[in-house]
């Protein structure tokens, strides 16, 4: 039985300007102890799926399980399987960190929750601040509560939505420790980042959304592997002849182009001096996620925009 099972889950929301559909028959399964990665560009439909999973959102069509419980019809089975750290920092300013803690576990009908609640405060470095009032924590600080309260209840499955947005070098390795050694454990991991190198890091496999609809599912390793095995990277103050503008990433003064080959390397550098340019540092390196990632999303815009205007012409 999966973790969690998404079986053509479909949302669409009213607006003003008519009916926007923000996921598409999304399905795939999330086995029992995977550390899974949820990707996409802002707007791709992360935040709907996870939210339809937590029972914040009612699907349109489709069904949603966490460990074979109908997140509408067995909820609160599929509430006590799951734990979520949002990415909104959203907390009570009435209360210290730990009775945050006790008063989150007293919703799940946990008693006695004091040793863990000790453990957490100690894995997220926040034991110093327990009895501090959570208006008076920094962001960082919020965060790691966010990530306990999340965790309290033991559950099964953990769904972490952008957990270290804006938080310090620190966090993230504390929290990335930490969950980890749970997942270790046996805990099932969700994940959605924008860090595409904590992704390739962390994830076995990885669902790619665009649009609402899944365009790439797989291992993280057989999806590096449809990449260009190499990626040319260089610095200019010039601008580049627009063939090579078009293929490549700039980043300021950075320009990275896939390159295949030795080949592939002559030809872009001779078109770069024939246009007058020059290229410094010079290096070739592997392709990584984020290469993966820009190649999928750009290949499936280009394929829905094809799609739509065939159903214009028709």
């Amino acid at each position: 039985m999966p973790a969690v099972s998404f079986q053509n889950i479909s949302k669409t929301y009213a607006t003003p300007k008519g009916e926007l559909q923000a996921l598409r028959s999304v399905s795939f399964d999330i086995e029992q102890g995977e550390f899974f990665g949820l990707l996409g560009p802002n707007g791709a439909g992360k935040t709907t799926l996870i939210s339809v999973l937590a029972g914040l959102a009612k699907a349109t069509g489709g069904t949603a399980r966490v460990h074979g419980h109908d997140v509408q019809t067995d909820y609160q089975a599929a509430r006590r399987a799951l734990g979520v750290v949002p990415q909104e920092l959203v907390f009570d300013p009435f209360f210290t960190v730990r009775e945050a803690l006790r008063f989150q576990s007293g919703y799940f009908g946990i008693q006695k929750n004091g040793a863990w609640i000790d453990e957490l405060l100690h894995s997220l470095g926040l034991t110093d601040k327990a009895s501090a009032n959570m208006r008076q924590l920094s962001g960082g600080m919020k965060r790691r509560v966010l990530v306990a309260l999340a965790l309290v209840h033991k559950p099964q499955v953990i769904v972490l939505d952008e957990p270290t947005a804006g938080v310090d070098v620190e966090l993230r390795q504390t929290l990335w420790q930490f969950v980890s050694q749970l997942n270790k454990q046996g805990s099932t991991v969700l994940l959605t980042t924008h860090y595409l190198e904590e992704a390739e890091a962390l994830c076995g496999r990885l669902a790619l959304l665009n649009r609402g609809e899944v365009v790439a599912l797989d291992r993280t390793s057989q999806l590096l592997k449809r990449a260009a095995s190499n990626i040319l990277r260089f610095k200019t103050d010039d601008v580049l002849p627009a063939e090579l503008a078009a293929q490549a990433r700039i980043t300021g003064r950075v320009v990275q182009l896939p390159a295949n080959d030795a080949l592939a390397v002559e030809r872009i550098l001779a078109q770069v001096r024939e246009a007058g340019a020059s290229a410094d540092d010079i290096e070739i390196r592997k392709a990584d996620l984020e290469d993966v990632f820009l190649e999928l999303i750009q290949g499936s815009n280009a394929a829905q925009s094809a799609k739509t205007a065939q159903g214009a012409a028709a």
